[in-house]
């Protein structure tokens, strides 16, 4: 009865020190329902040490407003030890419905540990108490991020600019910030001018003393008429507010909150291009304009080599439009023109200048003219159209072949020549030969004989051998995934790899290399488009939504990289994450 008692303890003491041992991995949120202009905390916890490889959910139709921030609490109480370590978010809805935050992934003693899914109720927006001493409420108060817009009501093809500026007072402080999403601007070709150093400055807003710093410009030039939007530009900051009270030194003590902000929404009135008086070679160009046409010299000689350079310089689009094209005679030989641009942008728009340079080659001797070569553009600050006109130019062959007329005959008559014979005609002609025999050696039992036998039974295994190299990597599915991602790597990526270290330039080839890939392959321009367009024509190829949340991450990440720093090894993963992406969306495209 002893020994049946003491089976049964150590039964239920190893039952209970397995479920001691049980990991746990759990997600729980603050709410469950809230409004949404609301946040909310989401905490996954884990209870085992050694647990790693954390990987968070997706937050579709959610936006991580800080985080991931990381606590490990660990107790050894009456002889039994506690651990839990937790991944904490501060996440806010995008829009109204009822979502499901996915499960979050860990790595234990090599198996995969998934989180518990957590239902969300997003309701419309909530009245939010303003209570002067609330930080959110003095956040709010004391942090404006504004969009300012030279012209709101531009001509098609007149450039303005837009400049993004953080005005914060003087009673708080914004530690740290980052971009949460770019703004977009749709119907306008764009241009971003780089801030190259934050300079914190004395301003004013709204009557009031502030301090500000430009974060962004851009150069904008609208390509259609009507009512065009500049979307806003989301931050999110770290902000310092003041909690009234002072330390022993008395210094005031500050309690740091996550706060964010949007710039507003900014609508520009494009007008039309006037369709009266607009010359028939217009082809685009706005702004204020010089044009010339040019040889390099107007005397040559037949098969020199001259040069015409027509060239269109100022300010204004000077990017978005043809230049004229000159008209040779058919006796001279022109070679495709080279194209060069020599372009600043700058808050006043584009300046410098475009051309285009002909080589021609004369073939025969005369005095040749190129017609005259008009320019038309349209001067947004006169309000009218201006047509300049260059004469035309003669080029004037001075030697080489007559340029022959349609009246002449060829004579094709032969003239017969005597034949001088001398005593040269018929040296080294031999009167006597000799008869020498050469005798052929036999091939058969040459070394080479047996050499050609033996090729084909040595290129047996080698052809086997070749076979099933081919066989094992056409089965290798992973290996196969690798080669097919490094290829689309160095199509799509080239450009961005060779930037790695250079910070804004790799994120700007990144953006640049995603964009193309999705040109290649939807066959539209998709840099004028919005990230949820570009989702929308995904989802509509058949492309999952776990990979288009994949791919959008990239392309934000391409957006907020550009104003926080990063390293190497950062940049390294952006672009592993970025070749892994287009591999996936390849395979559905």
């Amino acid at each position: 009865m002893r020994l049946k008692k003491f089976y049964i303890l150590g039964i239920l003491v190893f039952a209970s020190q397995l479920l001691f041992a049980q990991i746990e991995f759990k997600a729980s949120v603050s709410k469950n329902k809230l409004g949404v202009n609301q946040r909310f905390r989401v905490e996954f916890a884990v209870n085992k040490q050694g647990a790693d490889n954390f990987e968070p959910p997706s937050f579709e139709n959610f936006r991580v407003v800080a985080g991931p921030s990381s606590s490990i609490n660990q107790s050894w109480i009456n002889g039994k030890s506690s651990f839990s370590q937790a991944y904490i978010y501060i996440v806010e809805p995008t829009r109204e419905g009822e979502y499901t935050i996915g499960s979050a992934k860990i790595e234990y003693e090599g198996k995969i540990i998934s989180s518990n899914p957590v239902k969300i109720t997003v309701t419309k927006e909530v009245e939010v108490p303003k209570d002067p001493n609330n930080p959110e409420y003095i956040a709010q108060q004391n942090i404006h991020l504004v969009a300012e817009v030279s012209n709101l009501s531009p001509y098609v093809g007149e450039g303005i600019y837009v400049v993004y500026k953080l005005f914060v007072s003087e009673n708080i402080s914004v530690n740290d910030w980052r971009v949460s999403e770019s703004p977009q601007y749709n119907g306008f070709w764009n241009q971003d001018i780089e801030v190259r150093e934050i300079e914190v400055k004395k301003g004013k807003y709204n009557g009031e003393d502030y301090r500000y710093i430009v974060l962004k410009k851009a150069v904008l030039i609208p390509q259609r008429d009507g009512k065009l939007t500049i979307e806003p530009m989301k931050m999110n900051f770290s902000v310092g507010i003041p909690t009234g009270n002072g330390d022993f030194f008395g210094n005031m003590i500050t309690r740091n909150i996550s706060y964010s902000a949007e710039s507003p929404t900014k609508d520009v009135n494009v007008k039309a291009l006037p369709e009266v008086g607009k010359p028939a070679d217009f082809t685009g160009a706005v702004g204020d304009f010089d044009f010339t046409v040019a040889a390099n010299k107007n005397e040559l000689k037949a098969n020199d080599a001259a040069q015409i350079d027509v060239k269109v310089s100022g300010s204004g689009n000077l990017k978005l439009f043809d230049i004229p094209k000159i008209v040779t005679p058919a006796e001279l030989e022109v070679y495709t023109p080279e194209h060069k641009e020599d372009v600043a942008t700058s808050l006043s728009g584009l300046r410098g200048s475009v051309s285009d340079t002909y080589t021609i080659v004369p073939q025969y001797k005369g005095k040749y003219k190129i017609p005259a070569v008009s320019f038309s553009y349209f001067n947004p600050s006169e309000e009218k159209y201006k047509t300049i006109t260059i004469e035309p130019i003669i080029v004037d062959v001075l030697e080489g072949k007559e340029l022959p007329s349609a009246g002449n005959t060829t004579d094709t008559s032969v003239v017969k020549q005597q034949v001088v014979a001398n005593d040269n005609n018929f040296r080294f002609i031999a009167l006597r030969t000799e008869f020498h025999t050469k005798q052929k050696k036999e091939f058969l039992h040459t070394t080479q004989f047996y050499l050609l036998l033996l090729l084909p039974f040595l290129a047996i295994p080698i052809g086997i051998f070749i076979g099933k190299k081919r066989a094992k990597r056409a089965g290798d599915i992973f290996g196969n995934k690798i080669r097919l991602a490094d290829r689309l790597a160095r199509k799509y990526l080239f450009a961005a790899k060779k930037q790695l270290g250079n910070h804004e330039a790799f994120y700007v080839a990144l953006e640049k290399a995603l964009h193309n890939f999705l040109k290649a392959k939807l066959f539209v321009e998709t840099s004028d488009i919005s990230k949820e367009k570009i989702a929308e024509m995904l989802e509509k190829k058949g492309v999952d939504a776990a990979t288009i949340n994949e791919f959008i991450a990239v392309l934000k990440d391409c957006d907020f990289a550009r104003y926080t720093p990063t390293t190497n090894v950062m940049m390294k993963q952006e672009y592993e994450k970025a070749k892994e992406v287009i591999t996936k969306v390849d395979k559905y495209l």
